[in-house]
């Protein structure tokens, strides 16, 4: 009885995670088509537009690093055997704070408590990158 419940419990585990990789698969697909769209209006906006205000462009440039460390991410994943390593997400919030600032810096005190969470999770990356909590 035990053996088959050990045979179920295999199953289950292989079933989802070859579900979550056709997933994730996908979704590289879905933002590398994404990215690729970004780079065509970043340059169409760059080199066309008449007034083309930099913090358009720099947040243009942020978002397409958004789209770059996402599909960093899976490709990890897939190459770390299916573990998805902690600084990557840190990095990813980091460049969303920074790109939320650039679009949003009318408010002092919002752009102080960004730069704050900022700092905590430079701090973060730093003690998950201490020989503690270091994996890789």
């Amino acid at each position: 009885m035990e053996n088959n419940n050990k045979k179920i419990d295999i199953l289950i585990t292989t079933g989802l995670q070859w579900l979550l990789n056709v997933v994730l698969a996908a979704l590289a697909v879905i933002l590398s088509v994404a990215l690729v769209k970004e780079t065509y209006q970043f340059f169409t906006y760059l080199f066309l537009s008449e007034n083309a205000s930099y913090y358009r462009l720099l947040e243009g440039i942020l978002v397409y690093f958004l789209y770059f460390e996402f599909i960093a991410l899976i490709i990890k994943y897939f190459q770390a055997h299916y573990h998805f390593p902690l600084r990557y997400f840190v990095y990813i919030g980091v460049t969303a704070i920074v790109r939320l600032i650039v679009v949003s810096h009318d408010d002092p005190r919002s752009v102080l408590l960004y730069a704050l969470a900022i700092l905590v999770l430079v701090g973060a990356l730093y003690i998950a990158n201490t020989k503690i909590l270091k994996r890789e």
